[in-house]
């Protein structure tokens, strides 16, 4: 029987190629889109909050957000009401590349779309979101025993 979570990682790991050779020439690498997404739509985010909302664990957001902040995409700053945590705001640099990013995900998503019956597209998405959202709620299920 083939499982259905091996062809959803090989397109995660064929995807992430795609993005670090699209994103090469700005500094970044296949998964800081995904940052630079979450940070400008939601500006003053904390890196807790951020490692949540992105499915990562805490050291590696702290290293991503050191590279995009070494490469002037982010800043970091300290939670006015709470100085244990850290905000993360975009930079100028962040949001004038969101449009960038925002294209080559649309465009990489059509192209491997375009493998589809444009009948079954929709279908597709929604039992791939249905089964998103049932492995986040099972998986916190399972944390809370």
């Amino acid at each position: 029987m083939a499982f259905m979570t091996r062809y959803i990682n090989r397109i995660a790991r064929l995807s992430g190629l795609h993005r670090a050779a699209q994103l090469k020439e700005y500094g970044l690498n296949g998964i800081h889109h995904t940052y630079i997404i979450n940070i400008c739509k939601n500006p003053g985010i904390t890196q807790e909050s951020l490692a949540k909302l992105i499915f990562v664990n805490k050291s590696n957001v702290t290293r991503q957000l050191s590279y995009l902040e070494k490469e002037e995409y982010i800043l970091r700053k300290p939670d006015p009401l709470d100085r244990r945590k850290t905000c993360v705001y975009p930079t100028q640099k962040a949001e004038n590349i969101l449009p960038i990013i925002e294209k080559m995900l649309v465009d990489w998503n059509n192209e491997l779309l375009s493998q589809v019956p444009e009948d079954e597209r929709e279908s597709l998405i929604k039992n791939l979101n249905n089964i998103m959202d049932y492995a986040e709620i099972s998986l916190q299920k399972k944390e809370e025993v």
